[in-house]
């Protein structure tokens, strides 16, 4: 029912960026000047499908292209060394934009280039994954039939497989799935906790599963994650096991790292979360929970008769609908808003007060303003999409992206992308800016408000893509 792929308008072929650069500045909106730095040229004869990648900051652009039978990156505009081939899905900026690494084969042989130095060879490897710190990089490689972590360029303990690094929030520790015969057991710094018959999901990739991997706490001091004795699953939480159930949901903590909380299902499918250890009460159908921000509320989605939901906070449920979508919180977690559906119609509700009714609520994103005060979210009306904020609507279009959805600092602006016939722009407290091909959204493309006053973006014009940097006055 969602089109949340529209952002597909994108679908232009990125392709080769070349090296020029050059800026300009004009004016566009009646209150701001515009200015533009050229990032990347395309061809569309040599970018490689879906590789495009953009930096955290949404300032540099990188894909994988290809001359013959020879694929290498290219990073803002510059062409790195061919290869034989570069792993798919490749490409990984660091999280403070400075940093790129990819996996990379010649020969028959994988590798990690990390900032355009060549690690180590070896038979195969994973994506390498950055840090949050952006300052460490691990993967997992395989010698023969041996797979083992490699962390800071040092190879760790050998196994029959293991799953993707996971780097704790203050980047000392590092986690994964490892697999001994036919047991699973989680690896923390480098120390391997208790083998089971299962860490969800199977360790060999024998199907579609969905692998739920472990999770550090926020402060990093604790880890948990989900495994199976026989037939029955519980949470492993600080080496200790929960409760066993017919299944479970990835346990998560709270935002002060002091609790956890889990779905949990019995053999006669009644439906639980479970919070600290005690289950809270039972349901015909269940939600995923979710925390507040200071730790003290927790929300889920509940079902009684079928088809009706509703959403539980702190035990206490709220009204009836025919669906809902998972409830957030506010910044200050004194608010809670979600998106429900009565018939064909759905509306937001906000603080137990329901909003107008539309035709379709565009993806699952509400955005609270840092300040808690305001809401805004966007939605279809006929063919015709528009942005709503603080209950009042903005001007309708023909496209509106609601990914890209986002507040200033202060909470005084909202910005997001829309389109008119061909062209896209990014509008600011309802004023239209400068218009484009596209507004890029793909490969981690947004919109930045860099303070008040003063926000970025990427766009495409022709076949180059621009550094649009606005300034409200």
């Amino acid at each position: 029912m969602h089109m949340k792929n529209i952002m597909l308008l994108v679908s232009f072929s990125l392709i080769y960026i070349g090296i020029a650069a050059h800026a300009h500045a004009e004016k566009e909106r009646s209150n701001s000047v515009i200015s533009e730095r050229l990032i990347a040229q395309i061809d569309p004869s040599l970018w490689i499908n879906k590789s495009v990648k953009i930096s955290p900051n949404s300032k540099r652009v990188a894909y994988v292209a290809h001359i013959d039978k020879k694929e290498f990156m290219v990073v803002d505009g510059k062409e790195e060394k061919q290869y034989d081939g570069i792993l798919e899905s490749p490409l990984i900026f660091s999280p403070d934009s400075k940093r790129v690494a990819y996996a990379s084969m010649l020969d028959d042989r994988w590798f990690v280039v990390v900032d355009g130095k060549e690690e180590k060879q070896y038979d195969y490897i994973g994506s390498p994954i950055f840090s949050y710190d952006s300052k460490r990089v691990a993967y997992k490689a395989r010698l023969s039939n041996r797979w083992f972590m490699v962390v800071d360029g040092k190879e760790e303990e050998q196994y029959d497989y293991i799953g993707s690094p996971i780097f704790s929030p203050d980047s000392k520790r590092v986690a994964y799935k490892a697999q001994i015969g036919d047991k699973g057991l989680i690896v923390v710094d480098r120390k391997k906790e208790k083998q089971y018959d299962y860490i969800h999901a199977p360790l060999y990739r024998t199907g579609p599963q969905i692998s739920h991997d472990p999770i550090f706490s926020p402060d990093s001091k604790r880890v948990a994650y989900e495994a199976r004795a026989g037939d029955k699953r519980f949470a492993v939480v600080d080496g200790k096991n929960g409760k066993q159930y017919d299944y479970i949901t990835t346990p998560i903590f709270s935002p002060d790292s002091k609790h956890v909380a889990y779905t949990a299902v019995t053999a006669d499918k009644k439906c639980f979360v479970v919070v600290d250890g005690q289950e809270e009460k039972q349901y015909n159908g269940i939600g995923f929970p979710i925390f507040s921000t200071d730790s003290n509320r927790v929300a889920y989605l509940a079902q009684v008769v079928v088809p009706k939901w509703f959403v539980v906070v702190n035990g206490k449920e709220e009204k009836q609908y025919d669906y809902n979508n998972t409830p957030i919180f506010s910044p200050d977690s004194k608010r809670i808003a979600y998106w429900a559906r009565i018939g064909n119609k759905e509306f937001v509700v906000v603080d137990g007060k329901e909003g107008k009714k539309y035709d379709d609520i565009l993806g699952d994103p509400l955005i609270f303003s840092p300040d808690s005060k305001r809401l805004a979210y966007a939605v279809q009306e006929g063919e015709k999409k528009l942005v709503v904020v603080d209950g009042q609507e903005r001007k309708k279009y023909d496209c509106v992206l609601e990914s890209p959805l986002i507040f200033s600092p202060d909470s005084k602006r909202v910005a997001y992308t829309a389109r008119l016939g061909d062209r896209w722009f990014v509008v600011v407290d309802g004023q239209e800016g400068k218009k484009y091909d596209a507004i890029i959204t793909i490969g981690g493309g947004r919109i930045i408000f860099d303070s008040t006053d003063s926000l970025h973006y990427l766009a495409l014009k022709g076949k180059a893509i621009y550094l649009v940097e606005e300034t409200i006055r």
